[in-house]
């Protein structure tokens, strides 16, 4: 940096001050509201939900252009591909051990706890579970072909993340090959991600409302019966869940980074926050992109370990499928035997993909799961379908730590990580900036001749 620049910059204006802190108050009273709302007046509460599922879509509908600029700019913007499949391998390979040390665990506690012995099942919540069932049942073949959008532009507004993902990924090689007559179209993809984030940064204000609506809506539909009948599954859950990321993601961390992981989570609290109050991980996936580059990280492992990360870094979701099996197996009197358990959720994990993201989608995976593999147990997936929306929290907050964790590994293993700033910012010397979810200034397109 210039000394020109450097005086320009001790001569700014102070930024106005960030308000934003009173926005996450605002969110952890709204909670506790909804959730005596929903004990107190639970058929007004169940009304409610509209509140929150208009929230989440409206962050929903953020998600794909923050990937999609995300994407382009940290696959267009390296000089050479290789970085990128060296990101790529590495990521796929991590996420298939942590899903396997997170399948393990499940199984360990479960086969413990048994706690689906002696519950019994009514025809009501049979049919629940068949309900579930025809709602999660889905090929390998559809799924690896629902990748491909229609065209390159509906990739954009379809929904699904992971059409999203291919077609940035295309765009952002091509961008790379170009060389310098691609960088204007990256100047302006720039732009539009700097816009993106500053809609987002709007639409956060009203997460209050959302929190105050979806909370209130679970607590007034689930009651409380439902809660105390299956405590042990749900207690169970909850613990595998954070000796999960506490002792093993906590450990990789400190061994192979040398962070503590209650400092990383420390500075994504407030992303915590807003799952927990949304029961859904996408809710959060665009600032944890703005916040790992952020943190300095580059762009490249950003922007393929995050999205990619939300379809195939399943953790919460991978501990949830192995216990909820073992549950649904033990209450109807049909225990699974050790090869059995390893075969069928290997497979369930597989046939998760792309649903990390969607409030309900476990409980439909595991339907659908069941279906194929076990179809004599899919009634009882109606056993649980009362708790769901609460182990939803669990399995989000599960899912979205292990993809935090992931892109600090990745980016250290690739030379993809700033460690002095991640230091910084870590310690709270680099405060985020919430105003506009972007601190670096766009980078104008060099003049010709200037080297």
């Amino acid at each position: 940096m210039t000394a020109t620049a450097e005086s320009r910059r001790d001569n700014a204006a102070p930024p106005p001050k960030n308000r934003t802190h009173w926005l996450y108050i605002a969110v952890i009273v709204a909670v506790g509201l909804g959730i005596v709302v929903g004990l107190l007046f639970p058929d007004f509460a169940v009304e409610l939900k509209p509140l929150g599922d208009g929230f989440v879509g409206l962050i929903t509908m953020m998600i794909q252009p923050v990937i999609f600029c995300t994407i382009v700019l940290g696959v267009g913007s390296v000089a050479s591909a290789a970085k990128v499949g060296k990101v790529g391998l590495g990521a796929l390979v991590y996420f298939l051990v942590m899903s396997t040390f997170a399948l393990t665990i499940g199984l360990v506690v479960g086969n413990i706890l048994k706690p689906g012995s002696g519950l019994e099942l009514s025809d009501d919540l049979a049919s629940a579970g068949a309900a579930q069932a025809e709602e999660g049942h889905a090929s390998t073949t559809e799924f690896l072909l629902g990748i491909i959008p229609d065209s390159l532009f509906s990739s954009l507004t379809s929904g699904d993340v992971l059409q999203t993902l291919l077609v940035a990924l295309l765009i952002g090689f091509a961008l790379q090959q170009m060389g310098s007559t691609g960088k204007p179209i990256l100047t302006v993809v720039e732009y539009a991600q700097r816009l993106v984030f500053r809609v987002l940064a709007m639409i956060m204000w009203a997460a209050p409302i959302g929190a105050f609506g979806a909370i209130s809506a679970v607590v007034g539909e689930t009651g409380v019966d439902a809660l105390k009948s299956l405590l042990v599954l749900m207690l169970g859950f909850y613990i595998t869940c954070v000796l999960f990321v506490f002792v093993v993601l906590g450990t990789v961390l400190r061994v192979f980074a040398g962070i503590n992981i209650f400092a990383l989570f420390r500075y994504l609290a407030r992303e915590f926050l807003l799952i927990l109050a949304t029961s859904s991980s996408e809710s959060a996936l665009p600032r944890l992109i703005a916040k790992m580059e952020h943190a300095g990280v580059d762009k490249t492992t950003v922007g393929i370990v995050v999205p990619t990360g939300y379809s195939f870094n399943l953790d919460g979701t991978a501990i949830y499928l192995t216990m909820a099996t073992l549950f649904i197996a033990e209450a109807m009197g049909d225990p699974l035997s050790i090869g059995s358990q390893i075969s069928l959720l290997v497979f369930m994990v597989i046939a998760s993909k792309g649903a990390a993201g969607v409030t309900g989608a476990g409980l439909a995976t595991l339907a659908g799961g069941l279906q194929s593999h076990r179809p004599e147990l899919v009634d009882g997936v109606g056993l649980i379908v009362g708790i769901d929306r609460f182990m939803s929290e669990a399995r989000a907050l599960t899912n979205f730590a292990g993809n935090s964790v992931a892109t600090v590994l990745i980016g250290t293993w690739t030379d993809g990580v700033d460690r002095e700033r991640l230091d910084k910012v870590l310690a709270g010397e680099l405060p985020f900036d919430e105003q506009t979810m972007l601190d670096d200034p766009v980078h104008e397109p060099e003049p010709a001749g200037a080297r």
